[in-house]
């Protein structure tokens, strides 16, 4: 039969042998619809291929520049650095939330309103400017007690600083969500059984609720670490040289912008891909027991097919010697 049509197996009638009848069932649509694709896809890759504007000589030549692979570091080290912060702080503010205590409950909520309120690029700008409402910062006993440090604000607030706290601070609001979410939806008998041991709220939270709360708060972690990735640059408005930065301060000189921002959105895709596959492989992790049985991975299905082809191919003499 023809591989370019799908069977459907029709049983025969009652009273009649089980005889099973192969009727072919075409989809013409899925081949039209296919075809188009196919056509659209071609178009594409040949208007991109074949134009002299995307300049692909220069992408070659500033893909591994050095000042590019210098501004992909620093975008690594803010994307770490912040998602680091925004989940530490994005627990506190989640347990907060679930206080029963209302002013802690209350000062969790002002937190998630405002930071979620304001857009990120706002809270950048207002960190490096820090210094136009507080030009000397102090740290010590409040209200007319003696300091223990002081120093300047644009020495302190460097555009790093300012970077890291825009950032960070901004994705708490968003992990306390989604850390909230997940604790949420674990059963509140877990947490009564463990009272009823005589657990403390904290040990209950570490070692019973947020162990279970994972598999929910893993996925959107995960797509909260790509956002990040490419939120972070948002930070060359301040002049600091992130990947995007990096490549504006070499256009700016030799005026090849297609190119150059070709070359920042390859490096966004590769990053983007590495991030995805380890999230899969994470929420694999903490999926187990969910499901009797999980999905083989790729790279599992590659090896049970080289095994079925290995064992297809081998000839009945080696099996038999084997045995």
């Amino acid at each position: 039969m023809s591989g370019s049509a799908d069977t459907q197996q029709a049983r025969a009638p009652a009273g009649r042998p089980d005889d099973v009848k192969a009727v072919p069932v075409r989809h013409p649509g899925r081949w039209v619809s296919g075809a188009i694709v196919v056509l659209v896809g071609a178009i594409v890759v040949n208007s991109v291929a074949t134009n002299p504007r995307f300049g692909w000589g220069t992408v070659g030549h500033y893909l591994f520049s050095s000042r590019i692979l210098d501004g992909l570091r620093v975008t690594l080290e803010l994307t770490v650095i912040a998602m680091a912060i925004g989940i530490v702080l994005g627990v506190a503010l989640a347990v907060m939330r679930l206080s029963p205590n209302p002013l802690v409950k209350g000062a969790s909520s002002f937190y998630i309103w405002f930071f979620r309120g304001t857009p990120v690029l706002v809270q950048l700008l207002f960190w490096s400017f820090i210094a136009a409402l507080y030009p000397r910062l102090s740290f010590g006993i409040p209200f007319g007690g003696p300091e223990l440090w002081h120093g300047s604000a644009n020495a302190v607030i460097t555009p790093f600083v300012a970077a890291i706290l825009g950032l960070g601070l901004n994705e708490g609001a968003y992990m306390a969500e989604i850390v909230r979410a997940g604790i949420v939806s674990v059963d509140e008998g877990q947490t009564e059984a463990a009272q009823a041991l005589g657990m403390t709220r904290l040990r209950t939270m570490r070692r019973i609720v947020l162990p279970q709360a994972m598999r929910v708060i893993i996925p959107p972690t995960g797509n909260e670490t790509i956002s990040m990735l490419k939120t972070s640059s948002l930070v060359s408005v301040i002049a600091y040289p992130e990947l995007l930065y990096s490549a504006q301060l070499i256009y700016d000189v030799n005026y090849r912008q297609i190119p150059l921002l070709v070359v920042v959105s390859i490096w966004y895709l590769v990053l983007t891909t590495i991030l995805s596959i380890g999230q899969y492989y994470v929420e694999r992790r903490f999926g187990r027991g969910t499901a009797r049985e999980l999905p083989p991975t790729p790279l599992q299905r590659l090896r049970r097919n080289l095994a079925i082809r290995h064992a297809a191919v081998e000839p009945p003499a080696a099996s038999e010697e084997r045995r």
